[in-house]
């Protein structure tokens, strides 16, 4: 066995077997797979290893296609077979809901070259003979659906790995991984020790064990996942070719062919979890008793839909475990908080997304960034809040709901809440209607009493006139937005604004009250991030981010030394803030503070230390809204006495409180972009307009990558869009847009309803479309026409914002 090592990979299931193959393809041999047992212990083995391309999110799908073409080039690369079914899959949708969900799923395919479409009842029973269609609203095809045999792939990309030169030593268990004063590690074995570069943990069910041994935790639960496979069906056998496999939904079952049988598998509402405290070491290829009355509901439905199951004796029934993080997806990415340890655990669909998956990894790894935004994977997107309680809550609740719809703008209420702000039962008495951001809860609207909850689907909600309420009040006196959420931190000492200066590519303030914007520039010269940052003092700066972005950001601020006597520290936790905005909010302030708010005295990004209503505050004058407005940060301590003085004052201006979803139609009714959704590390500064905040006569983080790119056409540019055939549905991101002859030009990254301009609105990329050109959006998956537009429907001169 190799002492040195590029990369150690723990974990020999397919995902474990996929990053190695990829790392090796990307032109790193010097790698080392190790596993504890024979290769697919764990998950791979039992299986049920269907694959399918589309997805709710759009880079997950680029993902899945990749990873369903990839399957039979590696047979051929390899002579390994992968055992590859691909009689395609029919998609059946019983409510308008999940029609809405499988024909804006087609409009992606069509977007992105997939291949996905609506089939006929007639066309979907000469597909599948023994499916009864009735009471279907939509039939969707995929003729490159099916499954594989998890062994199969599994040695495939082992053996695709050893002849690129990469090493898999099996009964090889991972004892210790120890980290070195260089960053590098010690990987401990029974069998010898590795020095590398990086450690991977692809340790499936083992991956908290795994985890463990680096000192961190991570929150992934397994619960019990039961499938069966039913004796040979007649007229199955009469076929002479393979039969489609059925994905209903709305049913809560999968179904596809076995050899002459079926095989049935369910997503119970009984959930079972198992080794809650930590998978044994000595389980490998071990199954649960068998425990069918459990998910006797779904086989009825199944039964119902195939009548043949009902007539089939039962061949086999496989109850394995399945380890889950809180929202399904996988725990993906270097850990934050360690150097050059990579997470890749939790992992559900893993032979639909294994290939992609280990491409990315492998990018990442070699690159610094993967060629795709994966931070719906990021491990970063939980943190320490995400504690065993929160994690079985929410475990439990996706196992329940995996076949559930995900609606857009959605919030469910498992685990919830875990973190609060003093003013929360304040808020909530008020008929606040709460969101889930990094693990603290927020307001998303104001209902008219308390206990309100949200209502989810494609179409406009029950929140959609109390949000439009808020908006306009919000530009016709004024509102109170709570952004406590906001990432917060400061940087202190001699060497702040040297240090800061380093890292991000503007320059920042040299006068004390002064503010900027700033991109962060990623690996490959994307943006980032963006941030507000203020000069507080000659040796004092406040940096202000996105709140879900924090733990992300943090590897960024790492890449540059601290110098010798300067601090950066986040205060997320202890300060709150508030966004006083809208034409009467210096009136509604001023009844407050005894502080000159005069744009004379007071402009547009400046800051000033003030009291309001006797609280200390650091005053910015800035709004995300795009109106008039200041945002007020103060200790946490003081923010219910804070929230109650403005909310008072409030009333004499006919203001109010104000949630997020009203926060999103301001936004975009202004072209504003927010970082996940508008900038990630795929766009170029170019392509969002900020470019002009970036200053080439300093050095600055990744300053050389962005050089590189800085003088390319724009590939895309981000652009607003008017959506004039206007039904009972607005944009919500991920939708296509089309030119009116059918040529894909671009896709909506955010949309809402413009309540104060009265428009239906997107916002999104374009290639090269010119304003004034008409588009159909696909929303709902069907066109709806729309104009592109020359500049925002609100202030485009930005005389509100300086008034």
């Amino acid at each position: 066995m190799r002492t040195h090592a590029q990369a150690v990979v723990i974990g020999g299931g397919v995902i474990g077997c996929s990053i190695l193959y990829h790392l090796a393809k990307l032109g790193w041999s010097d790698v080392v797979l190790l596993e504890r047992s024979e290769l697919t212990s764990g998950s791979t083995w039992h299986a049920a290893a269907n694959i399918h391309g589309l997805h709710d999110s759009t880079n997950i799908s680029r993902i899945q296609h990749y990873t369903m073409n990839l399957y039979n080039a590696l047979e051929a690369e390899t002579g390994q077979s992968c055992g590859v079914f691909q009689p395609g899959s029919l998609y059946l949708a019983q409510t308008e809901a999940r029609e809405h969900q499988l024909r804006l799923q087609a409009a992606k395919a069509k977007f992105y070259g997939m291949n996905f479409h609506e089939v006929s009842r007639d066309e979907a029973e000469r597909l599948h003979p023994l499916v009864n269609f009735d009471g279907i609203r939509c039939i969707m095809y995929e003729p490159d659906g099916g499954n594989v045999d998890p062994s199969g792939v599994t040695n495939a990309y082992a053996i695709g790995a050893r002849q690129r030169g990469a090493e898999i030593h099996r009964f090889t268990p991972v004892t210790a991984t120890l980290p070195q004063p260089d960053g590098t590690w010690i990987v401990e074995t029974p069998n010898g020790n590795i020095h590398t570069e990086w450690v991977i943990n692809a340790a499936g069910l083992w991956g908290r064990e795994v985890a463990a041994l680096a000192g961190i935790t991570l929150p992934l639960l397994p619960t019990e996942h039961q499938y069966f496979v039913t004796e040979t069906i007649p007229e199955i056998a009469a076929m002479d070719r393979r039969l489609p496999s059925v994905a209903d939904r709305d049913g809560e079952y999968y179904l596809r062919q076995e050899g002459q049988g079926l095989l049935v598998g369910a997503y119970e509402k009984d959930v079972r979890f198992w080794a809650e405290e930590g998978t044994p070491q000595g389980f490998g290829h071990e199954l649960f008793a068998d425990d069918l009355e459990r998910i006797e509901d779904n086989m009825m439905r199944a039964i119902d839909r195939v009548p043949v199951v009902g007539e089939a004796g039962i061949k086999r029934v496989i109850n394995g475990p399945m380890i889950w993080s809180p929202d399904s997806n996988v725990l993906y990415g270097p850990h934050p908080e360690l150097t050059h340890y990579f997470c890749c655990n939790g992992i559900i669909p893993g032979f639909s997304q294994s290939g992609g998956m280990g491409l990315m990894a492998a990018q990442w790894i070699i690159n610094g960034e993967s060629d795709y935004d994966m931070f719906a994977w990021d491990v970063a997107r939980f943190g320490t809040w995400a504690d065993a309680k929160f994690t079985k809550a929410r475990v439990g609740d996706q196992y329940a709901k995996r076949f559930s719809i995900h609606f857009p703008n959605e919030e469910r209420a498992a685990g919830r809440p875990v973190r609060v702000r003093p003013a929360y039962q304040m808020q909530m008495d008020m008929g606040a209607v709460f969101g889930l951001n990094y693990g603290w809860e927020h307001p998303l609207w104001f209902a008219d009493q308390p206990g309100v909850k949200d209502t989810n689907g494609f179409t406009r909600q029950n929140w959609f006139e109390p949000v439009g309420r808020e908006a306009r009040m919000l530009r016709q006196t004024a509102g109170i937005i709570d952004i406590s959420n906001f990432a917060k931190y400061f940087a202190t000492g001699p060497g702040a604004a040297d240090w800061l200066n380093a890292v991000f590519a503007n320059t920042m303030p040299k006068a004390v009250g002064r503010s900027c914007l700033t991109p962060l520039i990623g690996v490959r010269g994307g943006i980032a991030g963006d941030f507000t940052v203020t000069r507080l003092a000659e040796d004092e700066f406040m940096i202000i981010g996105g709140g879900m972005s924090e733990r992300y950001h943090s590897r960024f601020w790492k890449e540059v030394p601290l110098p010798a006597g300067t601090t950066f520290e986040s205060r997320t936790d202890t300060m709150c803030g508030f966004n006083v905005a809208g034409p009467q909010s210096r009136a509604l302030l001023a009844r407050l503070t005894n502080a000159d708010l005069s744009s004379e005295a007071f402009p547009f990004m400046r800051s000033q230390r003030i009291t309001v209503a006797g609280v200390d505050v650091i005053a910015l004058r800035v709004s995300f809204t795009g109106d008039l407005g200041w945002e007020l940060h103060c200790d946490q301590a003081d923010q219910l006495r804070l929230y109650a003085a403005l909310l008072e004052a409030g009333r004499a201006v006919e203001a109010g409180p104000v949630g997020s979803r009203a926060l999103m139609s301001l936004r975009i009714e202004k072209g504003y972009g927010s970082w996940s959704r508008e900038y990630s590390p795929e766009y170029w500064p170019q392509e969002v307009g900020l470019d002009r905040l970036i200053k080439l006569d300093k050095e600055f983080l990744n300053k050389a990558s962005y050089l590189k790119i800085k003088d390319n056409a724009p590939r895309e540019m981000l652009s607003l869009i008017e959506v004039q055939e206007v039904t009972d549905a607005d944009a919500t991101g991920g939708e296509p847009i089309f030119l009116t002859d059918g040529t894909p030009v671009g896709r909506v990254t955010s949309g809402t309803y413009g309540y104060s301009v009265g428009k239906s609105l997107a916002l999104g990329y374009l290639k090269h479309v010119a304003p004034g050109t008409p588009v159909d959006v696909m929303i709902l998956g069907k066109p709806h026409r729309g104009v592109v537009l020359a500049e925002p429907p609100f202030d485009p001169a930005g005389t509100k914002l300086r008034a």
